[in-house]
């Protein structure tokens, strides 16, 4: 579900138009209390405070279903136990089916110098036990009493709620619990669109994929990407994206090799724009479960672009995390380069840490730059910026060619397993090199993966991972700090999907110690 559609669903009363100043300024007021509330997860935090925790996919929910297994993407935010770390800190954690106790148990005996037992007693969980397809946050606003229940947990001045991403449906839960929202305010959605991002970028200085403006129409659409392709002649392939997509999902190639007829110079605008629209049902989609006739529908409520597509014999996709936090500072997190596949390499499948050196700077550099934007427009929270990295060994100046693609307002799939490393190794992300140390000056690498799905997995409850990851002596060393974590363990027993964060003292090693562990999950399989 879209934001724009999360406004229609709520009630009358529960909306916040703008004729409704009293709702906004009030909301307003408790994201103000956050200077006071929020701690950096590097602080050592002794005062008492409840954080809450509301994993939901509040998205279009219509492209969260392509995406396998996504009802336990809410087991993505399990990191945030890492805060349990702090003595004082309650954490309440909502999803909307129970989660597997091994699962809860597994991530407490990761915590670093915490009996997994005090821990446990400051961890409430609660369910929506409510499998349907809607945002989880819309399940708990649908039930007040469970509403109650959780405001029972939260009694101290210093609490506060945490979220996936952020709507109307997280505002207004904010707003019934009277708690303040650690997340960018939905009035300011736009500017994680990829229309909104363009215009960033445009601010910025930073170069982007030439493209069209946003629009509902698919025969605009078929006119601005005719344009386009006037004003790149030699362009091969376009790509159309919807509004507002999830790692990639909402994107098709659109190959013009077979419209040669009208290519500019050959033909009017208007015979391009015609053919073009004529071929929109031969769009290459990146989801076998997608048809033109759905996506036209989706172009239409959400809207699209045409974008460029960047070309490149040796082409990464790097990205860049930064936070904006409630004192208005602008932080980077962590760079990656991201693993992609699907048809045409436009789904997100895992990632890198750090991203390659050649560009690591760079990327920072530009992603201050967004950050610093989007917080004078009074953005908080997470954020990341989606690049194309294309090597020309032919520009000794400028070796690499960096367009940036799009914002994303929310934690991503690089934002757990950069959070599974924190909560392993207790080290920090030094800004100078773009890299990760531990407290004994150790770098940290790893190869993380949402996608690790094989049929042979199916059938795998989480205790079936447990007795593997014993077996096979799947741990992650404390002594070494080299190991494997894993997580989306809800999704191996359906679907034979796993997720996982392979931790090394080099990148090398990081790939290996990944290598090694499917290994032996396929040996462990096979053997039954």
């Amino acid at each position: 579900m879209s934001a724009v559609e999360a406004l229609v669903e709520l009630s009358e009363e529960d909306r916040m138009p703008d004729g409704n100043p009293d709702k906004r300024e009030r909301f307003h007021r408790l994201q103000s209390q956050l200077t006071d509330r929020w701690q950096s997860i590097d602080a050592f935090d002794r005062q008492p405070r409840q954080i809450l925790v509301v994993p939901s996919l509040s998205l279009d929910q219509a492209e969260l279903k392509k995406v396998k297994g996504v009802h336990h993407y809410e087991e993505r935010l399990l990191f945030a136990l890492i805060r349990l770390r702090n003595p004082e800190t309650r954490l309440i954690y909502v999803t909307s089916q129970p989660l597997h106790p091994s699962i809860v148990d597994y991530y407490l005996e990761l915590l670093p110098g915490i009996p997994s037992s005090h821990a446990r007693d400051r961890l409430d969980l609660f369910s929506t036990y409510d499998s349907s397809l809607r945002p989880l946050t819309q399940k708990i606003l649908d039930r007040p009493r469970l509403i109650r229940r959780i405001k029972d947990k939260l009694h101290s001045e210093q609490a506060y709620m945490t979220c996936y991403n952020s709507t109307e449906y997280e505002r207004e839960l904010s707003l019934k619990l009277d708690l303040p929202l650690l997340a960018v305010d939905p009035d300011l959605l736009y500017w994680g669109t990829k229309g909104g991002s363009r215009q960033i970028f445009t601010e910025c200085g930073i170069p982007l994929p030439d493209g069209s403006e946003l629009t509902h129409s698919v025969t605009t659409l078929a006119k601005d990407t005719a344009k386009l392709w006037e004003r790149h002649p030699e362009l091969k392939r376009i790509v159309i994206k919807l509004n507002e997509g999830f790692s990639g999902e909402g994107n098709a190639l659109f190959d013009l090799a077979d419209l040669a007829s009208v290519a500019p110079g050959q033909a009017t605008h208007k015979e391009r724009a015609a053919a073009i629209e004529a071929a929109w049902p031969s769009l290459g989609f990146q989801c076998d479960s997608e048809s033109w006739i759905s996506f036209a529908q989706k172009i239409e409520e959400l809207g699209a672009i045409a974008e460029a597509f960047i070309e490149g014999e040796e082409k990464y996709s790097p990205s860049v995390q930064g936070r904006v936090t409630p004192k208005g500072e602008v932080e980077i997190l962590s760079t990656h380069d991201q693993v992609l596949g699907g048809p045409d390499g436009q789904i997100f499948l895992g990632c890198t840490f750090p991203a390659d050196d050649a560009y690591r700077m760079v990327l920072q550099e530009m992603g201050r730059k967004v950050g610093e934007n989007l917080a004078a427009k009074g953005a908080l929270e997470r954020y990341s910026v989606d690049f194309i990295a294309v090597h020309q060994p032919e520009n000794q100046e400028q070796p690499w060619d960096i367009q940036a693609i799009e914002i994303n307002l929310r934690k991503g799939g690089t934002t757990h397993p950069f959070m599974a490393l924190k909560l392993l190794t207790n080290g920090t992300y030094d800004s100078s090199d773009g890299k990760f140390y531990t407290k004994n000056g150790q770098a940290k690498y790893y190869r993380a993966s949402d996608n690790l799905q094989k049929d042979a997995y199916k059938g795998l409850l989480p205790n079936d991972l447990m007795d593997i990851i014993m077996g096979e002596q799947l741990h992650f060393s404390s002594i070494d700090g080299e190991g494997v974590v894993f997580h989306l363990m809800g999704c191996l027993s359906e679907h034979g999907k796993l997720g996982l964060t392979c931790i090394g003292n080099s990148p090398k090693t990081a790939e290996e110690i990944y290598e090694g562990v499917v290994s032996a999950i396929d040996r462990a399989t096979q053997e039954g």
